[in-house]
């Protein structure tokens, strides 16, 4: 057994956001262990978003530093400590800075590694060994059931063992037709390389945020964006750029919602369902979670005495009816029309320090669907797909106000276009470069219209079980493909007639659905083909588990996996001769978690 001294090794895998809370849950805890950390980059804290792997100078955060969970110190405070030539550089003024304000991608990319210090100056005051590995390429991870470690395979330093292997490896945006046929981008990142100069119309699919870092980037390598004499954003176009426009494919044609006062700016662990909720209500529906059920106690609920008028309107609505009316309204109208009422109303919001309520309670519902995701039945998923995310996708987003300025700007200089394609709208990449993207407008109309530049923005993909880039999992099969039971077997052969691949059936003939990913429980940890948890291994990669995480939250997921993580690991270390002591000289008991 390869142990320093008989400490427990833990791995992390990736030393960006995720590893950072992770991090900071190891470092409370007073236990004898050490930390390695392996990075593939030259720092660790940024990750790909807040990277220039993943920004640019124009990108900006659509989190406030009052939104943010707590890591080491505030950015209010942090700010305090920088000079003034890096403060100019990213146009930040400390006197009028506040913990409401959004901030560059870039400038909140040096908090993020500002903090990883932090906390390492912290576990060395709490006697915790952290080695971090910068440009340490991971080539495999190998599960040894038989020795209880975790073999971690690396270019640098060859093979390390571990007791416990968490894998924070964050983004992945894998390239399929990028590189091979010119002008097409399997996703916008990093948007170094969509600086270019252009002079015809761009495609880009999706309207998501993702988007708007591509449109951003775009619209600055092709002209400029200025203040006019009322003091107005303008966009002017560069000479040689007279054609340049972007076609922003939207489902349904919708723009995401704006930025608003939150009344909870941080989605709090208390909203979630307690595993006795869970467990009830599965003994109650025949060992699923109801969607029905998450709905009425985690959405439906909230309005009783916060917005009764509110709660009256929706309180006898299905699912189904509450999504219909909600898109209908956004849909009747035209995109810029509603997204200028929308940023009047998020105006009003941020101004008065009042909340748009039901845009507030659905982000909570999206928070608090996202844990107990793997006990739906696959009808439920299905649903979940199909009815309430693309309602979330839309009104979660919170796009920054400067975001909505630009847009304003590029569609009032007719260099920006809303196409309403729907879900079987299909992009075909070209030979010759370029891509036709296919879509039936709302009319039933056909279109194919072929762009020298397309550029993929439908967000981060979610990866088959297959794509886990740790092939001996796989091999050895300590892994497996994540699955959810159909209650119904009458409605699994009918999805079988509908054409859905994902639908199989074992050797006693039950139905069930595969999603995108691995396996994992409650902890995190992976599950292997037998069905059984590994004790050694976790993973919050959300590319490679978002099968049972369909909505993953950027900054909140990264806070409440680590939690659910640690807390596990937190049971291990207090067993001999690994747990830490009080000054009695008793083990420690840990405040474990019940929420899902």
């Amino acid at each position: 057994m390869s142990e320093r001294e008989g400490k427990f090794r833990i791995a992390i895998l990736g030393g960006g956001p995720s590893c950072l809370f992770v991090l900071k849950r190891l470092v409370d805890l007073k236990s004898s262990f050490e930390v390695d950390i392996f990075e593939k980059k030259k720092e660790v804290g940024p990750g790909m978003p807040y990277s220039q792997e993943g920004a640019n100078r124009e990108h900006i955060t659509n989190v406030s530093d009052n939104e943010i969970p707590v890591i080491a110190t505030s950015i209010e405070k942090w700010i305090e400590t920088l000079g003034e030539p890096t403060l100019k550089k990213f146009g930040i003024d400390a006197d009028y800075f506040n913990q409401y304000k959004v901030l560059p991608r870039l400038f909140f990319g040096k908090y993020l590694k500002a903090q990883f210090k932090l906390l390492l100056e912290e576990a060395r005051d709490n006697g915790i060994t952290v080695r971090v590995h910068m440009g340490s390429n991971i080539v495999d991870v190998i599960d040894d059931p038989d020795t209880g470690l975790v073999k971690v395979v690396t270019d640098e330093l060859g093979i390390e063992e571990f007791n416990s292997v968490i894998i924070c490896t964050g983004h992945n945006w894998p390239r399929k037709n990028e590189g091979k046929v010119e002008g097409f981008y399997d996703s916008p990142y990093p948007p170094s390389k969509l600086a270019i100069k252009i002079n015809h119309p761009v495609a880009i699919k999706g309207s998501s945020l993702t988007a708007f870092d591509a449109v951003r980037t775009l619209a600055r390598s092709n002209g400029k964006f200025v203040k006019d004499d009322n003091d107005k954003l303008v966009y002017v176009g560069d000479e040689g750029s007279e054609k340049f426009k972007i076609v922003m494919h939207s489902r349904n044609g919708l723009l995401p919602a704006i930025r608003f006062h939150l009344r909870e700016p941080r989605l709090s662990p208390d909203s979630l369902l307690t595993k006795e909720q869970v467990e009830q209500n599965r003994k109650e529906n025949g060992g699923f979670l109801s969607l029905d059920f998450v709905f009425e106690e985690n959405f439906k609920k909230g309005f009783r005495n916060k917005d009764k008028a509110f709660y009256s309107r929706i309180k006898d609505m299905s699912l189904e009816a509450f999504v219909d009316e909600m898109m209908a309204m956004r849909e009747k109208k035209e995109p810029f029309q509603l997204f200028r009422e929308e940023y009047e109303e998020a105006e009003k919001s941020i101004e008065n320090r009042k909340s748009i309520f039901w845009k507030e309670m659905l982000a909570e519902l999206s928070y608090t669907i996202n844990y107990p995701a793997k006990y739906f039945s696959a009808e439920d998923m299905l649903r979940l797909k199909k009815v309430l995310m693309p309602l979330i996708a839309v009104v979660i987003a919170f796009v920054p106000q400067d975001s909505c300025d630009e847009l304003f700007a590029l569609y009032d200089a007719g260099r920006l276009e809303i196409v309403s394609v729907g879900s079987d709208s299909t992009v075909e990449p070209l030979e010759k470069g370029g891509a036709v993207y296919k879509y039936e407008d709302e009319q039933g109309k056909s279109h194919a219209i072929r762009f020298k530049t397309y550029v993929d923005c439908a967000g981060q993909p979610h990866l088959p079980y297959e794509a886990l880039p740790f092939k001996s999992l796989l091999a050895k099969r300590s892994v497996s493909q994540a699955v959810l039971k159909f209650k119904s077997g009458d409605e699994a052969e009918k999805c079988v007639r509908e054409g859905i691949k994902e639908v199989i059936q074992n050797a006693v003939g039950e139905y069930f659905l595969m999603v995108p990913g691995i396996a994992i429980n409650d902890h995190f940890q992976i599950v292997n083909e037998y069905g059984i948890d590994n004790e050694r291994i976790f993973i919050m990669a959300v590319p490679y588990i978002s099968g049972y995480n369909p909505d993953y939250s950027g900054l909140d997921f990264s806070e409440q996996a680590s939690q659910c993580i640690v807390e596990k690991l937190s049971q291990v270390l207090q067993d001999p001769p690994f747990a830490a002591r009080d000054s009695s000289g008793l083990v420690k008991e840990c405040d474990n978690s019940n929420s899902f």
